[in-house]
Formats: C-alpha cells, structure tokens, sequence
C-alpha cells in the first residue's frame, strides 16, 4: 500500500498527501518539482499561485537571446528565504500544477461538505 494520496501532476511535477497528514485538521500538501518539495497548507498554495503569476508577468533581462529558456525569472516560494530562477516554459508548468493541486483540493472540500448537509 502506498504511503500517499496523489493529488496532481503534470509534465513538472507532483503533489501529493502523506497518508498520515490526512489525518490532521489542516493537512499539509507535498508539492515537488525540479528535485524540491515543499510542505504547504492550501493558503500557502494559493500564495505561491500569486506569486507565479507575478513572475509571469515579469520581464527577462533585456539582453536575453532565448527568453523561453533563459532562467532569468525569480519566482518568490512560500519560504521567506528560498526564491527560485526559472524560465517561462517551467513557470507556466509550475503554476498549472499549483492550480490543478487547488482545483482539486477545494473540490474534494467541496464534494465532502455537500455529503454532511
């Protein structure tokens, strides 16, 4: 038996519960991508969406030959001390597996509550 509930994934990356954080009153989700995982709540996944989305909307250095590939974006993580340098392709795929991982989790919130009414 596995030791995880899979959430999300895509061509980045991972999310994922521990089985044992199930059980807490705030679950605390596993979100990995290029070699880091992070431990997050669902308000820090819905901050570190915005903070994708701030990086998207950032510019590359202006003398970049292939901003598509270029890792000249600094992407803010939910921890005051670690920021990441990605490129546009992987900042679009992070944000898609951050937003499928809150789809998914406000779903299953939500689908569980109707049950109880």
């Amino acid at each position: 038996m596995s030791p995880i509930d899979k959430i999300f994934s895509n061509e980045i990356g991972i999310s994922f519960f521990w089985k044992k954080e199930t059980q807490t009153n705030t679950p605390k989700v596993q979100l990995i991508f290029r070699d880091i995982g992070f431990l997050l709540t669902l308000n820090e996944l819905k901050d570190f969406s915005d903070s994708c989305t701030n990086t998207i909307q950032s510019q590359c250095c202006s003398e970049c030959m292939d901003p598509e590939h270029c890792r000249s974006l600094l992407l803010r993580t939910p921890s005051d001390k670690i920021d990441l340098a990605v490129n546009r392709q992987e900042i679009h795929q992070i944000q898609e597996l951050i937003n499928g991982t809150i789809f998914k989790m406000e779903l299953k919130s939500w689908i569980n509550g109707l049950s109880f009414n």
